[in-house]
């Protein structure tokens, strides 16, 4: 049976198995889904898209479109704050850019608040 299933996409281990509707690996005990492999791109470069569908960079300059609550302050980040030098990363959840916040520091912002400047 395991002859017909994907190897584990973090191990590459061949004895995954299937428990209900997701794939198991008993090596290291991820769990995916078959289709989430069918969709996954092959090795193509990830395409980051500010709010308003500009293809972003390293490099480039944005400026947030609404004002952010910031975990941890009493203050947010306003509307308008350019963004000097951002670097495009997979962060936490949808977090895609690490960069230096002026005023607050260095942090990871979504991609669906900035716009390219």
């Amino acid at each position: 049976m395991s002859d017909t299933l994907p190897p584990c996409p973090e191990c590459a281990s061949e004895y995954a198995y299937e428990d209900g509707a997701l794939l198991v690996c008993p090596m290291c005990g991820h769990e995916w889904s078959p289709a989430a492999v069918d969709d996954a791109p092959s090795d193509a470069p990830r395409v980051i898209k500010d709010a308003v569908g500009n293809v972003l960079a390293d490099g480039d300059t944005v400026t947030v479109i609404k004002d952010l609550k910031v975990k941890g302050s009493s203050q947010s980040i306003k509307v308008g704050t350019k963004v000097r030098g951002i670097r495009l990363v997979d962060g936490v959840g949808d977090h895609d850019i690490d960069c230096t916040v002026p005023g607050f520091g260095s942090m990871q912002l979504k991609s669906s608040v900035v716009k390219k400047a």
